[in-house]
């Protein structure tokens, strides 16, 4: 295998953890030792227990190329961002305690005790999960068609019904999830009339709820809330192309005006059989 330049030698190492670290970074060291000629910076992020300080976090270190993130964080919430980080910035990930627990699982037959310190009581429904959610970073907004004949659940709607939170949410139930956002006047995937018609959830909104929604979107972003995004019209005819589609495809609707997520989850693995 033919070296890479020398500019591509150098690697920046990010140790992220809830606790001191020692362990990712005795392991990261351990595998930088095997390669002598490269340029190994450690940076190094324990006792990173909340979602604003793995922001803050992930903001800092974009700024470095080539990129090794090292991760030993207990909560499933902490460690989404760092698979989306990780995707969206071509960086590499490890977690480094997920493997070799799940081999010892296998061969024994025999589930992880939860220790003070241990990453998680891991066992075959943990991995699941995980792989669902990267499922559902993989293939939110409709990044790549082919993720809808894969996926258990595929969510079409309309902006601000709530695909990306409710793909996350089913995730963690071990639901392999894609959605697609419906904008006006483009292109249908012909993947969508290939699944089952039983895996598609077409989500709706009340216009008026559907127009608040998206002005305070706009004010959050300092914009002026009173353009087409927001205009009743428009509104109603999105919702009213979107509802077209839904007859068309014969898919469950629901309607998301006024409801949680977790509402809105439970009626989707009622609708699918599954229990929670």
């Amino acid at each position: 295998m033919p070296e890479k330049d020398s500019k591509n030698q150098e690697v920046n190492i990010v140790i992220i953890s809830d606790s001191a670290g020692d362990t990712a970074f005795n392991n990261a060291a351990a595998a930088a030792a095997q390669f002598p000629d490269a340029k190994i910076n450690y940076r190094r992020y324990p006792f990173i227990t909340d979602k604003k300080k793995l922001d803050q976090t992930l903001d800092e270190i974009k700024q470095y190329p080539n990129l090794v993130i090292i991760y030993s964080l207990a909560k499933d919430e902490m460690q989404l961002p760092i698979i989306r980080f990780a995707r969206e910035n071509n960086a590499k990930r490890v977690d480094i305690m997920s493997p070799a627990i799940e081999a010892i699982s296998q061969v024994t037959g025999m589930h992880p005790v939860e220790r003070s310190g241990a990453q998680h009581q891991l066992n075959s429904h943990y991995f699941d999960r995980i792989s669902a959610m990267e499922f559902a970073v993989m293939y939110d907004d409709g990044k790549d068609p082919k993720g809808f004949l894969e996926a258990d659940v595929v969510l079409l709607g309309v902006s601000r019904t709530s695909k990306t939170p409710l793909s996350l949410f089913l995730a963690n139930k071990n639901l392999k999830v894609a959605n697609l956002p419906l904008v006006p006047q483009t292109h249908i995937p012909k993947e969508i009339y290939e699944i089952d018609p039983k895996k598609i959830i077409g989500l709706t909104n009340d216009p008026s709820v559907l127009n608040e929604i998206r002005r305070q979107r706009m004010i959050s972003y300092g914009l002026n809330p009173d353009t087409s995004y927001s205009n009743m019209d428009s509104i109603n005819e999105e919702l009213a192309a979107a509802q077209k589609l839904y007859d068309k495809l014969g898919c469950y609707v629901i309607n998301v005006a006024h409801r949680s997520i977790e509402e809105t989850a439970a009626l989707i693995m009622h609708h699918l059989g599954i229990e929670d």
